[in-house]
Formats: structure tokens, C-alpha cells, sequence
């Protein structure tokens, strides 16, 4: 589950060759981390129990994070793990929505991060009794006016 990635030398060497001819997305398709597998998978689930926050939390940023997790851990006492599946964009719209009504204000203004928490509910947290979380949904609002 690593976010590390070891190449070998000839990976190495055929990067920095290939790194002035080569898109950045050329060079990604090339150079791709291995698929996601079941031992992975299972890695993950193992992990989502973990008794350190910032395990769970590396668990609840994982885009391969199985939805049922995602919403495990939605529900975990430590609020930098709720952030993190608030953030993670693959948790589905109505997850990220529930978080949007979390009590601890910084797992509010990832929810209102996330570009898939639906307008309705980011507009509506311009009016949150944090001022910080209610900047950030006035932020993502004229954004979106001005995009």
C-alpha cells in the first residue's frame, strides 16, 4: 500500500532518457504502477482497522479504497481520518455530504473541497457557523460562477 516506488536502474535510466522527449502523461502510461490486486485489497481492509489514526487515514486517501470502507471510516472517532475519506474523490456524493455535516470543521472544509459534493450542499455551507469552512464554500461558489 505504499505511496513509495522502487524502479530499477533500467527504469531509472529509461526515464531520464526518455524525460526530454516525452509528455509528463507519455511518460505515466509508460512508467505505470502496478494494478490494483485482491492482496492489496486485502491489505486495506486490514489496515481500515488499524489502532494508529494515521494508518486508517493513509487507508481513507487510498483512490482504491473499496466503497464499504470509505464508509467505515466516514464513521471513525478521529477527525483526520473522516478529512480524509471527505477528500478522498473517489467517496461517492452522498458520503461526502454527510461529512459536509460533521462537527469538526475540518472535516467540513475538505467535504466542501471535494468537487463531488453537490452545489446545493456546498452553497448552503456558505452560511456554516465556522468562518473558515464558510470562505471556502464562498470560494468553490465564485469559482465555479467565474469558471
Amino acid at each position: 500500500m505504499s505511496c513509495i516506488r522502487f524502479n530499477t536502474k533500467a527504469q531509472r535510466d529509461s526515464m531520464a532518457a526518455d524525460a526530454g522527449a516525452l509528455s509528463t502523461e507519455d511518460v505515466a502510461i509508460l512508467h505505470l504502477a502496478p494494478p490494483v490486486t485482491e492482496s492489496k485489497l486485502t491489505r486495506l481492509r486490514l489496515l481500515a482497522g488499524h489502532p494508529r489514526p494515521g494508518i486508517r487515514q493513509s487507508v481513507a486517501s487510498n483512490l482504491h479504497a473499496p466503497l464499504d470502507l470509505l464508509r467505515l471510516l466516514a464513521g471513525d472517532a478521529d477527525a483526520a481520518v473522516r478529512g480524509e475519506v471527505a477528500k478522498n474523490p473517489t467517496s461517492p456524493a452522498d458520503l461526502v455530504e454527510a461529512l459536509a455535516a460533521d462537527p469538526d470543521p475540518r472535516v467540513r472544509c475538505w467535504a466542501v473541497l471535494n468537487p463531488v459534493l453537490p452545489d446545493a450542499a456546498a452553497d448552503a455551507m456558505a452560511a456554516d457557523r465556522d468562518p473558515q469552512v464558510a470562505r471556502l464554500a464562498g470560494w468553490r461558489r465564485d469559482a465555479a460562477v467565474t469558471a
